[in-house]
């Protein structure tokens, strides 16, 4: 079965650095895939989740949280229309949230943090583990996905849809 790994704050303003391509030619051996986006890969030879993490573990100079989903989890969410109307501008970004393990409890939705007119999150749609959501360009944004983690009940780790389409095309291929 092949695997997408999330690697969840790597990468990310000078903390938690590493090349991924480096990763994933020492992890050659298992066919990962670098994505392109900090901490995001595709693993096409059959492994165990638990001798992935502890591979991850071992070539990684950190300790950080993975979050591993089937390629056939990924490939379903093509198909999933949760954006609904939901437009996008310059300074907002279509993502979906990896969740560790589903919600414990469903929030209404939308769910916007901060609640109103200025939010910098906008939930808009769960499918299992998957967040669906909008977020806007801004510097205090990153700061919200903490508050979604404790409404949500779990840890998760985001990406823009463009990853997202990447992951796609490379696991239809």
């Amino acid at each position: 079965m092949a695997w997408v790994v999330f690697l969840k704050g790597v990468n990310v303003g000078g903390h938690r650095t590493f090349r991924p391509s480096v990763l994933a030619s020492r992890l050659a051996k298992h066919g990962v895939v670098n994505i392109g986006a900090a901490g995001t890969f595709v693993v096409r030879k059959p492994v165990s989740q638990a001798k992935l993490r502890l591979e991850l573990r071992r070539h990684l100079p950190f300790e950080t949280e993975a979050m591993i989903c089937s390629a056939s989890d990924i490939i379903r969410l093509a198909s999933v229309q949760c954006f609904g109307e939901e437009t996008c501008g310059p300074q907002t970004v279509r993502f979906i949230s990896v969740l560790s393990k589903r919600p414990r409890a469903l929030p209404v939705l939308p769910l916007e943090l901060p609640p109103g007119k200025d939010w910098l999150i906008r939930l808009v749609a769960l499918h299992g583990r998957f967040a669906f959501g909008l977020y806007r360009r801004a510097g205090r944004t990153i700061g919200s996905f903490s508050q979604l983690e404790k409404r949500l009940g779990a840890s998760l780790t985001t990406r823009n849809w463009n990853t997202f389409s990447s992951l796609f095309e490379l696991l239809k291929s």
